[in-house]
């Protein structure tokens, strides 16, 4: 929708008269709060652009909280929440972000509250969520990234696999709620005769296991000395290797030659 004017209509305050490319009308309303100019949205005829107008005024006055909100207001929800954090904030974010204490809010809907940390209020409140099934995600430069990789998360990663949100919140993201199991490749944290292990494993012409161990660091050089292997074999795949800068080379060095890679995969 692109507007090629749009002017005041006496009749209905806060309401202007727009027209769309193609000739037809629809209608914009807004209205000014704290000195700032608040567009609320297009609507298809004055009068709901109208109730919008009388509906955002009545907001600002009253007590309301986001847990008010009614499907039936003519106000989209993300709005109401940006008006409300205005209100009670003194700031205006775009995104239907509303700051709490120690913490902000960012609402996909009323009963979809996602929580994180106040060092990420700068990012979300210039990147709008969305979500696709029970992933997160926002576009940065062109690309959708999802949000767990703000936490060094793979984009591969499996909930309660390879992270936690440790008070079994998933919606809550706050870093201190965030357990990372796993950030390596071909690492996975499973159970190993009743025991917890991290497993390495690495896919040929199928999925062959390296080994289970203690660590995942442990695991992440496994799966590194396998790609040496394989490479050492004549196998070209372009495997993707961990980036392992946080032990001294010499330590790495004794790990990788204490691995003992399978006869399965030198021989694949």
């Amino acid at each position: 929708m692109e507007k090629v004017n749009a002017t005041s209509t006496s009749k209905y305050p806060g309401v202007y008269e727009a027209r769309k490319k193609n000739g037809d009308i629809y209608y914009r309303a807004s209205f000014t709060y704290k000195n700032k100019h608040i567009s609320l949205g297009s609507f298809d005829n004055p009068n709901d652009a109208h109730r919008a107008y009388l509906s955002a005024n009545l907001l600002v006055a009253s007590t309301m909280s986001i847990d008010d909100y009614s499907s039936l207001d003519v106000i989209p929800f993300e709005k109401w929440v940006t008006i409300i954090n205005f209100r009670d904030n003194d700031i205006y974010f775009p995104t239907p972000i509303y700051i709490r204490k120690k913490y902000f809010s960012y609402y996909l809907t009323k009963n979809d509250e996602l929580k994180f940390s106040i060092d990420d209020l700068f990012y979300y409140s210039s990147h709008k969520i969305m979500r696709r099934g029970g992933h997160f995600f926002v576009a940065d430069y062109g690309m959708q990234v999802s949000i767990v990789a703000r936490y060094g998360i793979k984009p591969y990663a499996v909930k309660d696999r390879d992270y936690i949100h440790k008070n079994g919140d998933p919606l809550d993201y706050r870093y201190e709620n965030i357990e990372v199991m796993n950030t390596y490749h071909g690492v996975k944290y499973t159970t190993y005769y009743r025991k917890w292990k991290y497993k390495a494993s690495i896919h040929i012409n199928g999925n062959y296991t390296i080994g289970y161990f203690n660590t995942a660091l442990e695991a992440a050089i496994a799966y590194n000395k396998a790609i040496d292997v394989l490479h050492s074999n004549g196998n070209d795949k372009a495997f993707l290797p961990n980036y392992i800068d946080s032990i001294p080379a010499s330590m790495y060095a004794q790990i990788y030659s204490d691995i003992k890679i399978p006869e399965s995969i030198i021989n694949s």
